[in-house]
């Protein structure tokens, strides 16, 4: 849809108000440093939800005939068009160039929703991982479930553990299972509220795949909190998520059977949540390498914008006008060894 200049100036006046100014100041200081003059461009669309975009993940457990056909009416287009190292024929996107949101649907018992609207470079760390049919999947830290919906778009697990270790955070993904995936395919998923630092310890060596979508300062959100003293808190506990975020894939690793693969992936601009962190795990596990995804990058550099001077094994998607995708950061890691 698009606004009248009138209503978006409206709206946009009305949405400039919300934006929390501690998170901003804080956001400037950072970014500016580690973004350079990227952040500029970054912040006028991370300030400007009336220019975000939304895409559709069709589910290929419940299609309707005419989804398609009104999603081009409305000027949407299959996404990732381009021949990727990996892409299923069922996995199935729609993205359009104009900002708005294909109308969603409400969830009903018993019924399987059509698509999942979602930020489209959440599916990279998805098309990273290269799941395939019958492979032990982890999903760490699940929730709200649009990841986990995604990978069962392009394979069908042995086994599909999803944890969630946040209560109200754990119903929300059951709430999102139970809308995507048909009966029969339940008994291949297993639901927990484990603490994901524990996992690899109860668990060692037990997964092919290992999907760790860390708990990180959520730069969209964070923007609009309305509260200015959770705010504050909140950067307070920043400082404080690298730390949790190494312990995860720590135990992700002990996850991992030798031979599996380790996708990290955050939704936030910060260094020290990204880079700082895969570094220090590569630095610390000598059984873990990285593996290189140029090549997915590549293949999706007309959807994406990325940071320049990134590794080969890492990604950052940088949301711009038009392609106003992430943040998200991606990286990928093998297990070579036990020890």
């Amino acid at each position: 849809f698009f606004l009248s200049p009138k209503l978006e100036k409206k709206t946009k006046g009305k949405l400039q108000k919300q934006i929390c100014q501690v998170v901003l100041d804080h956001f400037e200081k950072q970014y500016t440093a580690e973004l350079g003059d990227a952040w500029s461009s970054v912040r006028d669309v991370l300030t400007s939800p009336w220019c975000w975009q939304h895409a559709v993940l069709l589910n290929r457990f419940s299609q309707s005939p005419g989804l398609e056909s009104s999603l081009a009416e409305q000027g949407y287009h299959p996404a990732f068009p381009a021949a990727l190292p990996y892409l299923p024929a069922a996995f199935r996107c729609f993205t359009s160039t104009a900002p708005g949101r294909f109308p969603a649907q409400k969830h009903q018992p018993g019924r399987l929703k059509e698509y999942y609207l979602l930020n489209a470079a959440s599916l990279l760390p998805v098309l990273a991982l290269e799941v395939q049919d019958g492979e032990d999947v982890l999903d760490l830290c699940a929730a709200p479930g649009g990841k986990y919906v995604a990978i069962l778009q392009c394979a069908c697990p042995g086994h599909f553990h999803c944890n969630e270790y946040d209560d109200l955070r754990s119903r929300w993904l059951e709430q999102t299972i139970e809308s995507f995936i048909p009966v029969p395919l339940m008994n291949l998923i297993t639901i927990s509220t484990l603490d994901g630092r524990q996992i690899g310890d109860l668990q060692p060596e037990f997964y092919d795949k290992v999907l760790v979508d860390a708990p990180c300062s959520n730069d969209r959100s964070w923007l609009f909190s309305a509260d200015p003293q959770q705010a504050v808190l909140r950067l307070r506990q920043r400082k404080e998520l690298s730390s949790l975020q190494f312990q995860l894939l720590r135990s992700a690793v002990k996850a991992l059977r030798p031979g599996g693969s380790l996708v990290y992936s955050t939704c936030t601009l910060s260094k020290a949540e990204n880079s700082d962190v895969m570094d220090l795990i590569l630095n610390s596990c000598r059984n873990v390498m990285p593996v290189d995804i140029s090549g997915m990058a590549r293949g999706v550099s007309q959807e994406f914008t990325f940071l320049r001077g990134m590794q080969q094994h890492e990604l950052l998607v940088l949301p711009e006008k038009g392609r106003a995708w992430g943040p998200m950061y991606v990286a990928k890691l093998k297990k070579v060894s036990s020890t």
